[in-house]
């Protein structure tokens, strides 16, 4: 476990948790939830890679849903979230918003918590988009 004045890092947080995610989706006037599990698994001394499958569900029914992200180290510029497809997603900054705009949508992210349980926030606002999104990560295995 990290130190309390240590920055989280995506190695403090490998194992399986617990993922519980919410969606309230101002645009659509409905809240989605999804329960199912997150998993880190170090690839290499600077690779990450953080898997989610879980179940969507809202009041017309249900799905299954999962992504696969990875976060790597680039030197000096510290740890970066990339897309499945290598394309940058934002850096990785416990604490402090991080943004990402996504054509005309804006993305405003947060990461907190520690090494025992943590929460990833995003704010989506846009013309095709508006919505909170609260994932929280619990009960490491």
């Amino acid at each position: 476990m990290p130190a309390t004045d240590a920055p989280l890092l995506p190695t403090d947080l490998l194992g399986t948790w617990t993922l519980e995610r919410e969606v309230d989706d101002r645009l659509g006037g409905e809240v989605r939830r999804v329960t199912g599990s997150a998993s880190l698994a170090r690839l290499a001394e600077d690779h990450v890679r953080w898997t989610e499958e879980g179940v969507m569900t809202w009041s017309g029914g249900s799905v299954e849903v999962g992504r696969t992200l990875d976060v790597v180290r680039r030197g000096d510029e510290g740890w970066w979230v990339l897309f499945s497809d290598g394309r940058d997603f934002h850096p990785w900054s416990v604490g402090s918003e991080v943004d990402h705009p996504c054509g005309a949508d804006h993305y405003r992210g947060l990461v907190a918590g520690d090494a025992r349980a943590w929460t990833v926030t995003w704010r989506t606002t846009g013309p095709h988009k508006d919505y909170v999104m609260v994932t929280r990560h619990s009960d490491r295995r």
